[in-house]
């Protein structure tokens, strides 16, 4: 284990006249002595390390070893020569006067004594380590790592640096590159003075994770702001290659609220491609070097659901503290690594994170394409990619493979390139959207898109292939996490809503949600729950697989089916486990969107034809001449031809509840033909450990049939609660079949048949002391069916989120009435 200094006593006087100092002589309040990176540092080894987070030890160059520097060499007066007439908006200009601030800068030899002060620190670390002992050094800033601009990656960073004359030459550069090209455009932007800017190097013990996996880490959802999510990702080798985008790593979330209460909470796992890894060139002529990943790595995840968990609770840890410190909540942004020789997990860098924590809080801001037969739906979608920011760009797309071409690029063009790195953001600022072959949502690019904001779509594989330069094209990130990119120039709209200004309902507002990657973002509008998440959409998605084509994977007569399902499932030897996890994972996300407020999930209610149309389907499912009403629902779960199956679903819901702790989950039975029908269910669920009643399960029943309502005393002593489907209430009370054209001019929830009988069921629930709501689409659709309902006195609306906002003020002037 990397062990750290004793704190030696060193008072304020002495601190600000030294020039090296130990993390363990530093913290927080020390960003102007030693910058931000190394303040944190020394701050996290001083307060967390006793609570069990790992950092390792080293130490920092002062602010006053870069002024003495300076001083000493008389290099202000020759630097502002040089910056005299800079132009950061022209690309060639910003270059000739980077390149010869840091050539002056190295060309002018360290003090002696400031040599001697590093020579005794690294020697102290070789002591406790060994001859020559490993170390990274990197740049810290006195302006860096603030809350509201991070400067992340705009001085150098040197890794694997072994004996004094390597790390004399590192931190000798350290000191130049306060003066990249970078550095000194987003200083220029952000409008801080290059010469009250000071440079401190921190000199730390390297972390083997060249010999296991490393990573970024934040402590919010950095897509939409979900404050109670903690994102991790991690690849194999050193982390540079996730922070610049060179790879596309794995993607863990874990919500934090029951992470906290001593639950495993992991909402996603994403396998990353991580084609390559950085590691030590051990022999070479290089520090590190990149070498391939083999495939049986690839597809397995980097690091283990144990190490996921600490990491995130060393993430909550991290974030409270510096909360606390702050006196205002404070997401973090975090880098970790894995010691491949001890396999102990270590923290190497925090910084507050600085654009979402930035946003205003009271204005939903979103991006619509304008759909239509003209552009959108017909409009071919070039490629897909991970989506950065919730936005829309477009523009002539600038197809740019090497940083030496940048000055090609125009303002208010699309940027498409391999990956980007700090060199590129003196024009990135001036894209339209930015495009990348490479990375994952932590990478270069995305951090800069969203600091910038601007849209990104990254990891897209071969952008600068499909895409020409010249090609007119759209990028949206509007819908959901997976971006494209649209051939063409497309129009879209941008909403703002005040939040402040939406009025309170007496009738609870909900939303119908099934797909998980919207959830965060979805959970910022006013709302009182999730009225619907249906299952439907993330098995047919995510899963893709019929339940029992899993179950009996290896009776599988389809062979392509087979090879299709091995696909999809390389991590999972035991199928089964899959559609388990991947179906909790998916609820859990949107239950963990909207905690604590009641989610109620739909259990599956695919019918037999669309069930088929899933892998492996066919074998196990019947031909019906109507599958609209017949085996689907409720009638499914405790038949023997498909009981199995329906196990699946209720051990991912037990994970859901029992293992992440998300108890705000309702269930919800679809299709009942039958009290008796119901109670089937229950006792079939039962058996597979979902108890109602116990660990506070309640359970409804969707309101769909007519025997719903005519029974619906009878159902209310077997259900907790119901929701009214009204578009199958609607079909079977006219008697149509809603799939087929030929009636479909007569399907209206509006119709006065089917309004008494909602009517008829909200009134017999209410005085049978269960509550009662509507999923359908009818008041969606119709603001005048929506104030029906408030009239009939409805306890719940629940709304698809397009037409939320509208349906609320509909509802809340029918209230007044």
């Amino acid at each position: 284990m990397l062990e750290t200094f004793v704190n030696p006593q060193i008072d304020r006087n002495e601190r600000e006249q030294a020039l090296v100092l130990p993390f363990t002589a530093v913290g927080i309040a020390d960003i102007s002595l030693v910058g931000g990176k190394n303040a944190s540092l020394g701050e996290m080894i001083q307060e967390l390390v006793p609570k069990g987070i790992r950092v390792p030890t080293g130490f920092a160059t002062t602010a006053h070893a870069y002024r003495y520097f300076i001083k000493t060499a008389s290099l202000e007066s020759k630097l502002r020569e040089i910056f005299a007439d800079l132009d950061v908006e022209d690309v060639n200009n910003l270059r000739q006067r980077g390149k010869k601030a840091r050539i002056l800068m190295l060309q002018t030899t360290f003090p002696q004594d400031l040599e001697d002060a590093i020579a005794r620190s690294y020697q102290e670390l070789c002591d406790e380590y060994g001859v020559d002992t490993d170390v990274a050094v990197r740049s810290s800033a006195t302006a860096e790592d603030l809350p509201d601009a991070s400067f992340a990656g705009q001085q150098e960073t040197y890794l694997n640096v072994h004996g004094l004359p390597a790390v004399l030459e590192a931190c000798h550069k350290c000191f130049a590159s306060i003066f990249t090209d970078r550095a000194i455009s987003y200083r220029q932007i952000k409008g801080f003075d290059h010469f009250n800017v000071a440079l401190s190097v921190g000199v730390q013990k390297m972390v083997r994770s060249d010999l296991a996996s490393s990573g970024v880490m934040f402590s919010i959802d950095t897509e939409t702001g979900f404050k109670d999510a903690a994102l991790i990702t991690a690849a194999y080798g050193l982390g540079e290659n996730v922070v610049q985008g060179a790879v596309n790593p794995d993607e863990y979330l874990v919500f934090k609220p029951t992470l906290k209460q001593g639950y495993c909470p992991i909402l996603n796992k994403r396998l990353g491609t991580k084609e390559i890894k950085m590691i030590y060139d051990l022999g070479g002529s290089k520090q590190t070097k990149n070498v391939p990943v083999t495939h049986c790595d690839r597809t397995n995840f980097a690091i283990n659901d144990a190490e996921i968990l600490e990491l995130a609770r060393w993430t909550c840890l991290i974030e409270e503290h510096y909360s606390k410190v702050r006196g205002v909540d404070t997401p973090m942004d975090i880098e970790w690594a894995k010691d491949g020789i001890t396999n102990e997990l270590f923290i190497v860098q925090a910084r507050p994170e600085t654009v979402q924590s930035q946003k205003q809080k009271n204005v939903l801001c979103s991006y619509h394409l304008k759909v239509n037969s003209e552009n959108s739906e017909n409009s071919e979608v070039i490629i897909t990619g991970r989506a950065v920011g919730e936005m829309i760009g477009s523009g002539k797309a600038r197809v740019i493979l090497n940083v030496n071409e940048i000055n090609q690029f125009k303002a208010g063009e699309v940027l498409v390139t391999n990956r980007t790195d700090p060199d590129w953001e003196p024009i990135m600022k001036k894209a339209s959207a930015i495009v990348t072959n490479t990375g994952g949502r932590v990478c270069h690019a995305a951090i800069i898109a969203r600091e910038m904001g601007i849209p990104a779509l990254v990891g897209c594989g071969n952008a600068t292939k499909l895409i020409k330069n010249g090609d007119e094209i759209t990028v949206s990130c509007a819908e959901g996490e997976t971006g494209k990119v649209y051939q063409g120039l497309l129009p879209y709209e941008v909403q703002e809503t005040l939040l402040e200004e939406l009025p309170h309902t007496r009738t609870k507002i909900m939303i119908n949600l099934g797909n998980p990657e919207e959830a965060f973002g979805l959970s910022a509008m006013p709302n009182d729950g999730v009225g619907l998440a249906r299952m439907e959409f993330i098995i047919a998605n995510h899963i893709q697989a019929h339940p029992l084509a899993l179950i009996h994977f290896d009776e599988l007569e389809d062979e392509l089916a087979k090879y299709k399902i091995a696909e999809l499932t390389p991590q999972y030897e035991n199928k089964t486990a899959f559609f388990v996890d991947k179906l909790a994972q998916g609820i859990g996300t949107i239950a963990a969107a909207f905690y604590p407020k009641p989610v109620i999930v739909r259990l599956s209610d695919f019918k037999s034809n669309e069930y088929a149309n899933l892998l492996g389907g066919k074998q196990f499912e019947p031909i019906e001449e109507n599958p609209m009403i017949g085996w689907r629902g409720a009638s499914r779960y405790y038949d023997d031809k498909y009981r199995e199956g329906f196990a699946l679903e209720c051990q991912a819901m037990k994970k859901v509840r029992d293992e992440m702790g998300l108890k705000n989950v309702i269930l919800m039975i679809p299709f009942c033909r039958t009290p008796n029908e119901g109670r089937r269910v229950l006792a079939e669920m039962g058996k597979n450990g979902l108890v109602q009643g116990e660990n506070d399960l309640q359970v409804y029943v969707m309101c769909e049939l007519p025997s719903n309502v005519i029974l619906a005393d009878e159902f209310s002593e077997v259900f907790d609660g119901f929701s009214i489907g009204s578009n199958d209430l609607t079909q079977l009370t006219l008697g149509l079949d809603r799939d087929s054209g030929l009636v479909a001019h007569l399907f209206d929830e509006r119709d006065e048949a089917v309004k008494r009988m909602i009517s008829k069921a909200i009134h017999t629930v209410k005085q049978h002391g269960r509550k009662i709501g509507i999923c359908g689409q009818a008041p969606s659709d119709y603001p005048e069916f929506a104030r029906f309902l408030v009239k009939e006195g409805i306890d719940s609306i629940s709304l698809n989120p397009d037409s939320l906002l509208k349906t609320l003020l509909e509802i809340a002037t029918a209230e007044k009435m």
